[in-house]
């Protein structure tokens, strides 16, 4: 299996490597530096992951949702606690290389993933409750400040 996700992350990263420089040399740019580079992959492999937790985190909440409209919230918290469980093992596994730290980073994720489910639901009760926004609506807004925050958090908090 480990086999053939590395296979998976180096095809990406020769499509990620041909667009962009292909991209850069319409634009007359000088190529990326190996920092910038290996930047650019990890960011890269980070969005697939996201991807995949959105997915993930959506599907539990519109499965809930759909069984019973009134437990939103507890379908928010059951799609967020999967996606994390998703995100610390391919994060820490294959975006951030942190395999070694388990301790640490678990204890991290759990606290800046903890504090993002708070916001998260509290975003969500808002946008539902308040302000009158569809309860399938509301989770894709709130995606628009949860998916840098959790990219941020990680990068410089959990997997640093």
């Amino acid at each position: 299996m480990k086999n053939i996700i590395g296979y998976v992350w180096q095809l990406i990263k020769k499509i990620v490597h041909f667009c962009v420089y292909h991209f850069l040399k319409m634009i007359h740019h000088d190529d990326l530096s190996d920092s910038q580079w290996n930047s650019l992959y990890q960011f890269v492999k980070f969005c697939f992951v996201g991807f995949s937790n959105t997915i993930i985190s959506l599907g539990i909440y519109y499965l809930v949702i759909f069984l019973n409209s009134d437990y939103y919230i507890i379908g928010n918290c059951l799609g967020f606690i999967v996606s994390v469980i998703n995100s610390y093992y391919w994060n820490s596994n294959y975006v951030f290389n942190k395999k070694n730290e388990r301790k640490k980073t678990i204890a991290k994720t759990f606290l800046a993933y903890g504090s993002n489910i708070l916001l998260s639901t509290f975003l969500l009760r808002l946008t539902v409750e308040n302000l009158n926004i569809s309860k399938v609506i509301a989770p894709l807004l709130i995606l628009m400040i949860t998916i840098p925050l959790n990219f941020f958090l990680n990068k410089f908090f959990v997997m640093k």
